[in-house]
């Protein structure tokens, strides 16, 4: 499945903070079992005023396309922009304020919290490292507010709204280690096929959130950042394959090396698990006939991946009511010939 760009509602016609713009594509498992993800668009033009959101059910993982974030947290506030990721875990309330027509994914997760995934071989220090990544100054309001601050919580995947008279966000000081966090993805470190091959795109993860079984991902957070292509003998863009793995990618800016046409900043695409897929026919007949010389790969974009070990299922809204299925997806694979000459 592949998604035309989520359309961002106009203001003053329609007013959409944060949570009245957020739209559940897909997902797996429930939250009452503290067991699965979610991905969730959201689309909005309007600031919360006087209101803000917990998450009961588990941590998300926001990554911003277009506008910035400024988000108070009871830790602080952060300034995320595009190219930028955020972390509100679990039960942190937390106000989203907006500067005109914004738009981005969220990776959800029951269960588990993210983290750095395990380097192995690749040593102390590679991909994501611990040094880049930024939590809140503390910063408080102590203000009273007559006509009511709504606090919102997400439970059971429901949202609840209560109301108190004072901003929620009166957090003196703090400290610990269980914080919002923000990361900017041009600081990670690529790792890659330096001489044959095309590795796996595990070398491009960000964060994880592990499930019970060793080496098994409920999810992963992954990136295809610019980078140098090298490798010899070798198909260099992403080859064809079938997975055991769910994936779901957004594209934040530029394009998709594996498919230049179609697949748009502000939209996304859904490879069930075992579904065969790769680069489209253009894609295909250009990476065959290059010189393989080092080049440059992906400048001035930046795609992702949410991949998952479970099986996802799509949402009405994702189907039907968003109106952004490409229902031609399909197409972009028709033109390949086989080349096989025995």
């Amino acid at each position: 499945l592949r998604w035309k760009p989520f359309e961002i509602p106009k203001a003053p016609q329609k007013k959409t903070d944060f949570v009245s713009g957020l739209y559940t594509l897909c997902g797996a498992g429930e939250p009452r079992g503290r067991n699965g993800i979610a991905v969730h668009i959201y689309v909005c033009n309007t600031s919360m005023i006087d209101r803000c959101l917990y998450n009961s059910d588990g941590d998300f993982l926001i990554v911003p396309q277009q506008g910035k974030l400024l988000i108070t947290t009871e830790f602080g506030k952060m300034l995320v922009e595009p190219n930028e990721i955020c972390v509100i875990q679990q039960g942190m309330r937390f106000s989203v304020e907006v500067f005109g027509e914004t738009r981005g994914y969220i990776l959800e997760v029951y269960g588990a919290h993210f983290e750095l995934p395990d380097l192995g071989p690749i040593g102390a220090n590679g991909l994501a490292n611990p040094r880049d990544f930024l939590v809140p100054v503390a910063w408080y309001e102590d203000r009273q507010v007559p006509g009511g601050y709504t606090v919102i919580s997400k439970y059971q995947g429901k949202l609840f709204a209560a109301q108190q008279d004072f901003s929620p966000f009166n957090v003196v000081a703090w400290h610990g280690n269980y914080t919002p966090y923000k990361y900017h993805l041009e600081k990670f470190m690529v790792i890659n096929a330096v001489a044959f091959d095309h590795a796996d795109p595990s070398i491009f993860t960000v964060l994880t959130a592990k499930t019970t079984r060793a080496g098994v991902a409920l999810a992963d957070f992954v990136i295809f950042p610019p980078r140098w292509g090298v490798a010899n003998n070798t198909f260099r863009p992403p080859y064809y394959h079938r997975n055991c793995m769910s994936e779901f990618m957004g594209l934040i800016k530029g394009h998709y090396e594996a498919k230049e046409e179609g697949f748009q900043p502000g939209g996304g695409s859904l490879h069930s698990m075992m579904t065969p897929h790769g680069p489209d026919a253009d894609c295909f007949e250009k990476a065959s006939k290059a010189k393989l010389e080092p080049e440059r790969v992906a400048d001035g974009t930046m795609a992702f991946m949410f991949e998952s070990s479970l099986s996802l299922a799509v949402t009405k809204w994702g189907l039907q009511t968003s109106n952004r299925l490409d229902k031609n997806y399909y197409k972009c694979w028709e033109p390949l010939k086989s080349h096989f000459n025995p």
